[in-house]
């Protein structure tokens, strides 16, 4: 029988060690990963808004309703069935529905839509908030503020 020397119990303790510190770092993951699915925090992760970039101009007030237009200056097209305009909080429909035009089914950079008549009894000088809403995500695409001129 050999003889045990101290560098041998060194070398056979190492890889038990090793063996449990994978062990439980393997559990670690797969106990994240379920929780994940099982919590749903995994459905948040599939859709997200498409990024482009607008601009608001020509904002006019007949003295009840705000009309504006707004073009799209950049980014990805758009399925104009997937964006809803909302004015003042209140959502509109889609942009194709709510615009003076047919966009078609895409809306592509460089292209200006006219929206007319929205926002109910105003007040010159209120503000009113604007947003795009991509719906499929449920986020806010464009979002700005404009202030109701004066007739």
């Amino acid at each position: 029988m050999k003889p045990t020397t101290q560098s041998d119990s060194d070398d056979r303790a190492v890889s038990p060690v090793i063996g449990v510190i994978l062990m439980v770092a393997i559990t670690v993951i797969l106990a994240a990963v379920i929780g994940t699915f099982v919590l749903g925090l995994g459905d948040q992760l599939g859709e997200s808004a498409p990024q482009a970039s607008f601009s608001t101009d020509n904002v006019t007030y007949d003295g009840t309703n705000i009309s504006f237009d707004i073009e799209k200056t950049g980014g990805q097209d758009l399925t104009t069935s997937e964006v809803v305009l909302s004015v003042g909080g209140e959502r509109y429909g889609d942009v194709n529905a709510t615009s003076s035009g047919d966009l078609g089914e895409s809306w592509q950079t460089g292209t200006t839509v006219w929206f007319d008549d929205y926002g109910g009894t105003l007040e010159s000088d209120e503000r009113v908030d604007i947003q795009l809403i991509h719906e499929p995500s449920g986020q806010a695409i464009y979002q700005t503020t404009v202030t109701v001129p004066e007739q």
